[in-house]
């Protein structure tokens, strides 16, 4: 990028940008490496619309080859992107009052079978099955500010066995096919590494996703407090009084949430919370477990004996909050969800062109560092203080 002329919106400020970009991608070894980071970040910034590379590179660049060198920097240069998201969960924990790790998943559409980790599977926001990539990603949430620090690709089985898929799209033998939940469990292990944050708790929606048990105990097991959103089906223990108890076998003990609610509802313990948009629901609060666990969990639903369809339910380990606290909590994780759309929208997510597994995550690190300057450094942004806690939610960081 030496001797070629940047072009950069006025909105940006060069200075703080340049500051930010040495601080993730200052690991870079080379000189470089380092000017096209700048750069892909710039065009990100400046480019209206699709984020093509040959439209990010004429946003930065007159070079006619500039165009040419971006694209090698994303799939074929050689770079750690892990130490770009370490540093960036620090700027992000340094310059915000993380309240919860919530967890988002993002579909990019693709034509054809080569591009890494495709695959056929339904969306339910699209409300139909699509040929797509899954990133699941990792959001420091704080008040109405989601910001994204980590990603994992999901790789279908025929992308841990096909040597040839496998050789084409560079990925490495670390890299293999793992269910849904292990990546959340992946992503919350490696945060906790990188910033300490084991206080805060996870907000995850497994609302439509059968292994939620699984979820559960595996945070449970690392002592990670969590609200869980779960499934209608999700089997068991209540430990109320009026229901079955705690020393009954499973077998005969466990029930759905469903079944719980419809046949044990109208003898919980009800609050009255405020929920985002839809002004005041009763919610019930009991405590419950798992089949095959001894840990109790706080089981919260919005239930309505007159209301049609299944209740939405969560379970949580923080069994002394407020109703009202983990309810604030748990809408954590829609706004990680409309987080994602923002990053399809205005930061290009769904523009990577490319087809190895190192440039989906060298793009998806920089779409996230992107989008993370824009909401952290702005001219509109009220930053660097960091920034109260709302007051319906429990401030644990």
């Amino acid at each position: 990028m030496a001797g070629q002329h940047l072009v950069l919106s006025p909105q940006w400020s060069t200075a703080s940008l340049n500051t930010f970009s040495d601080t993730l991608f200052g690991h870079l070894p080379r000189a470089d490496q380092r000017r096209w980071a700048l750069g892909y970040l710039r065009g990100l910034l400046a480019t209206p619309g699709k984020k093509s590379i040959r439209r990010l590179a004429a946003a930065i660049s007159a070079s006619p080859t500039a165009s040419q060198s971006l694209q090698q920097f994303i799939n074929t240069s050689p770079w750690d992107w892990e130490p770009a998201r370490e540093e960036l969960t620090r700027v992000v924990q340094g310059r915000t009052t993380p309240l919860a790790l919530t967890v988002a998943s993002a579909f990019l559409p693709k034509r054809g079978a080569h591009s890494c980790g495709v695959h056929r599977r339904f969306v339910p926001r699209l409300g139909r099955t699509i040929n797509c990539q899954m990133g699941v990603g990792l959001f420091l949430s704080s008040g109405d500010m989601h910001l994204p620090v980590d990603w994992r690709l999901m790789l279908p089985e025929r992308w841990s066995d096909d040597a040839d898929l496998r050789e084409r799209a560079r990925i490495p033998g670390t890299a293999r096919h793992r269910p849904y939940w292990e990546h959340i469990l992946d992503l919350l292990d490696m945060v906790s590494s990188r910033a300490g944050l084991t206080a805060v708790p996870a907000v995850v929606d497994m609302s439509e996703c059968p292994d939620a048990t699984l979820l559960v105990n595996g945070l449970s097991r690392r002592g990670q407090n969590f609200v869980v959103a779960v499934p209608p089906g999700l089997r068991i223990l209540p430990l109320g009084p009026r229901a079955a108890p705690a020393d009954a076998q499973d077998a005969q003990g466990a029930l759905s949430v469903q079944e719980f609610l419809h046949r044990h509802g109208t003898h919980q313990t009800y609050a009255t919370v405020h929920a985002p948009g839809r002004g005041d629901v009763r919610m019930l609060s009991t405590r419950v477990r798992l089949p095959g666990s001894r840990q109790t969990h706080r089981l919260l639903a919005e239930w309505d004996p007159a209301r049609q369809g299944a209740p939405r339910a969560w379970l949580s380990t923080l069994l002394d909050e407020r109703a009202g606290r983990i309810a604030a909590l748990a809408h954590l994780a829609s706004g990680a969800a409309a987080t994602v759309s923002r990053l399809e929208e205005d930061c290009g997510l769904l523009d990577f062109e490319g087809r190895s597994y190192p440039g989906w995550h060298h793009h998806m690190t920089l779409v996230s560092a992107a989008y993370t300057y824009s909401r952290l450094y702005s001219p509109a942004s009220t930053t660097p203080a960091a920034p109260e806690a709302p007051a319906s939610l429990p401030r644990t960081a």
